[in-house]
């Protein structure tokens, strides 16, 4: 352990980190170098394209991103910490609810090493030698900082190889190749099918009905992030959140105004487009704005205050006289459904929203409800999601 990072620091020079917290020894000098793959390793495609040799199953995982537990616990029910040596503190700030469900069902989590930073920024590399970590997850929106520090060349050279996973930047499209990409490194091959099948099948339930009833569709704005800044208007170009509209029969109006995922649209842009409806992507997020108004959903959120505090956005000046607002259209919904492998139950609701008649057999509730009974490790907790239009929409 002490020749490896002997060897990090006289061959590699510093590297920007991010805090590490928590820190004990692990075994170390596990990993091998990327390239053929050697026995017990095998070469894999992430998710922005690179070949990457990686010993399977993984043994110490980094998460780069800490909502990745997530998707861990659905593939490691029986004990998501066994083969993780060190996550992102991201998921006990912007997730609170299910860092507490995880955290009362594994104890353990309380100790786990853990460093900060937001979603972009770079790992403690020293860190993940000394912890013997085999393979770095990150989220490929670090890619350009990663590029620009030559992390890769720097982990890589001491045998820790990086691996992109995306459930944020393009979640429609990269979530399943996600699911699949982790089962392969955790050896948990077929299960993760089945979580990618499940995902498939419940995605369809709404697709498949779109697709042969042609419904109108209503005009939905999606305001991005409510209540983590004062900023109006933020929102979703044609992916993320915004693909989720489109697929559940709704017309993102923020589309053809936003050429990315993320951006923004001004007040008058969102009067003169006049939306039918209003969704709020929130979260519990007092870690980040104390007393904020941003709306408390998750597991086990109180549902009364989310209305409450969902009430507040129909005074905004951008909605104040739309037709959403006029019929009470306003909706709000968890904002990790994109952090997360659960994209398909927002989508599922969606549609509930924006077209109740024809899904009124549909329960997302229940949709998740039977995914956590089949899948994960905690019980489900309703909480996900809120409306001003009545308990049914």
């Amino acid at each position: 352990m002490t020749s490896r990072r002997h060897c990090f620091r006289a061959v590699l020079g510093g590297i920007a980190v991010a805090g590490v917290v928590m820190l004990a020894a692990g075994p170390g000098g596990r990993a091998l170098a990327q390239g053929d793959p050697a026995p017990g390793h095998a070469t894999v495609t992430d998710l922005a394209g690179r070949r990457v040799s990686v010993p399977v199953p993984v043994r110490r995982v980094m998460l780069g991103e800490g909502r990745l537990l997530h998707v861990v616990a659905a593939l490691e029910p029986e004990d998501p910490l066994a083969r993780v040596g060190a996550w992102r503190d991201d998921l006990i700030e912007a997730d609170p609810g299910s860092y507490r469900q995880y955290l009362a069902a594994f104890p353990a989590l309380a100790k786990l090493p853990r460093f900060g930073g937001a979603e972009n920024s770079l790992v403690d590399a020293e860190s993940a030698i000394a912890l013997g970590i085999d393979v770095v997850l990150l989220n490929i929106e670090a890619m350009r900082a990663v590029e620009d520090a030559r992390t890769i060349e720097k982990l890589g050279a001491v045998g820790i190889p990086v691996v992109y996973v995306d459930f944020r930047h393009d979640p429609t499209s990269n979530t399943g190749p996600t699911i699949r990409l982790l089962g392969r490194l955790f050896g948990r091959e077929a299960r993760a099918e089945q979580i990618a099948a499940f995902r498939d099948e419940q995605i369809r339930r709404v697709t498949d009905v779109i697709a042969a009833r042609s419904p109108a569709r209503p005009d939905v704005f999606i305001e991005r992030i409510g209540g983590y800044t004062d900023d109006c208007c933020l929102s979703f170009g044609d992916g993320n959140f915004g693909r989720f509209v489109e697929m559940a029969g709704g017309n993102n109006i923020a589309r053809t105004v936003i050429p990315g995922t993320f951006g923004q649209v001004n007040p008058e842009q969102v009067i003169a487009a006049d939306p039918d409806h209003v969704v709020v992507t929130s979260a519990e997020w007092e870690a980040y704005v104390p007393g904020g108004r941003w709306i408390p959903l998750g597991p086990g959120a109180d549902q009364a205050e989310a209305a409450r505090k969902l009430e507040w956005y129909r005074s905004r000046p951008a909605y104040t006289g739309v037709t959403a607002n006029r019929n009470r259209a306003f909706h709000g919904i968890w904002h990790q459904f994109y952090n997360s492998p659960y994209d398909f139950i927002a989508i599922q609701q969606l549609a509930k929203w924006f077209h109740p008649d024809l899904f009124s057999a549909l329960r997302p509730e229940e949709t998740f409800r039977t995914f956590h009974e089949r899948f994960l490790p905690v019980a489900y907790r309703p909480g996900y999601w809120v409306s001003l239009a009545g308990p049914e929409r």
